[in-house]
C-alpha cells in the first residue's frame, strides 16, 4: 500500500467554478485550500483575479494569496518551496491539502523536484523586458523556436512571461529550457504525497466563453477600472511587470493609457481570458492520470466527494 498521506489537486480552466467546488469540499472534509494561481499572489490585484471575497475566505481559507507586491516578482521555484512548506503544516494538523488553480506551470515544478535552474538575474531580465516592449512577444518567441523548438511548441507565442525565462536560461546557462529539463528529470525524486487529480472544465466550450465574458462585465461593474488606475499611479510599477501582463490588467492599462478605447479594451481583455482557457484545456489533456470532471454536472458537489473520501481514506 501506498504509505504517502494523501492530497488532492483541483485543476481546471478560469471561470471554470473551481473556488465553489473547493469551498463545498472544504465543508465536508478536513480540508485546507493552496492556491494554484500566479495572479492571486500579488496585494491589492483583487477584482481583476477574481480573488475569493472576505466571506468565502472566513468559510474556506486559502494559502498562497497575498504573499507578494505587484512589484515583485514570483517563480515557479518560489510557488513549489511555500505550497511544500504549507501542505506540510497542513498533513501535520491532520488535515488534507486540497491545491486549487489554473496555473499550469506551478503544478508542474510542484511534482517536477527541485529546480536545477538558474535565478532570475536583474539585468538579463530588464534587457529581455525592453526588447518585448520594443520587438513583440511573437518576435522573441521565433528566437527561441530557432534555440529551442520544443520549449517553442508549449510556451504559445502570446506568452511573454515563459518566453522571457527560457531565453533568459539560454544567455544564462548556453543549455536550453528542455536540455536543463530532462537533467532534472534524470534526479527526480517521488512526490511526497499520493495526490487525487481532479480537472475541472465544462463539456460545452460555448458555457466557457459565455462565463468569462459574463465575469469579465461582473469585474468592470466591480470597479476593476479604478482598481488598475489606483495600481498605476505607483511608480515602481509598469506594463513590462509579469503582475501587469496578467489577462485583463495588460488590457485595462491599455485602455488608461489611451491605446483602447472601452469596447476594444472589453473585447480584447475578453478574448485574451478565453485564450487563456484555451491553453489551460490544452495542457490538462496532456496532464496524466487526470479524472476529468463536468463543471455543469447538477451532482457535480457529491460526486467529487465521493471520490475524494473514497481516495483519501484507502
Amino acid at each position: 500500500m501506498d504509505q504517502r498521506p494523501p492530497a488532492i489537486f483541483l485543476l481546471g480552466p478560469t471561470a471554470s467554478g473551481k473556488t465553489d467546488l473547493a469551498v463545498s469540499l472544504v465543508k465536508e472534509l478536513r480540508c485546507e485550500i493552496i492556491s494554484v494561481d500566479s495572479a492571486l499572489v500579488y496585494r491589492g490585484m483583487d477584482i481583476g483575479t477574481a480573488k475569493p471575497d472576505a466571506a468565502t475566505l472566513a468559510k474556506a481559507p486559502h494559502r498562497l494569496i497575498d504573499i507578494r507586491d505587484p512589484a515583485d516578482t514570483y517563480s515557479a521555484g518560489d510557488f513549489r518551496r511555500d505550497a511544500l512548506q504549507a501542505m506540510q503544516e497542513i498533513t501535520e494538523a491532520g488535515k488534507i491539502p486540497l491545491l486549487v488553480g489554473g496555473t499550469s506551470l506551478y503544478f508542474q515544478r510542484l511534482l517536477a523536484g527541485d529546480s536545477n535552474l538558474p535565478a532570475a538575474d536583474p539585468l538579463l531580465r530588464r534587457k529581455l523586458e525592453q526588447e518585448l516592449q520594443d520587438q513583440g512577444c511573437p518576435a522573441l518567441h521565433q528566437r527561441l523556436a530557432a534555440i529551442d523548438p520544443e520549449s517553442a511548441k508549449r510556451i504559445a507565442p502570446t506568452d511573454p512571461q515563459r518566453t522571457l525565462r527560457a531565453l533568459e536560461l539560454w544567455e544564462l546557462t548556453g543549455k536550453t529550457r528542455t536540455q536543463l529539463w530532462q537533467e532534472q528529470a534524470a534526479e527526480k525524486q517521488p512526490f511526497p504525497w499520493r495526490a487525487l487529480q481532479l480537472g475541472l472544465a465544462p463539456k460545452d466550450r460555448k458555457l466557457l466563453h459565455e462565463r468569462i465574458e459574463q465575469r469579465f462585465v461582473k469585474m468592470l461593474e466591480e470597479g476593476f477600472i479604478e482598481e488598475v488606475a489606483q495600481l498605476k499611479q505607483r511608480e515602481d510599477l509598469h506594463a513590462g511587470l509579469p503582475s501587469m501582463r496578467s489577462v485583463g490588467y495588460r488590457q485595462v492599462w491599455q485602455y488608461l493609457e489611451g491605446e483602447l478605447n472601452r469596447t476594444e479594451m472589453f473585447e480584447k481583455g475578453v478574448a485574451a481570458t478565453r485564450q487563456l482557457a484555451k491553453r489551460q484545456l490544452t495542457w490538462m489533456r496532456s496532464w496524466p492520470q487526470l479524472h476529468w470532471l463536468a463543471a455543469e454536472a447538477e451532482d457535480l458537489p457529491s460526486r467529487v466527494l465521493n471520490l475524494a473520501t473514497g481516495f483519501c481514506i484507502k
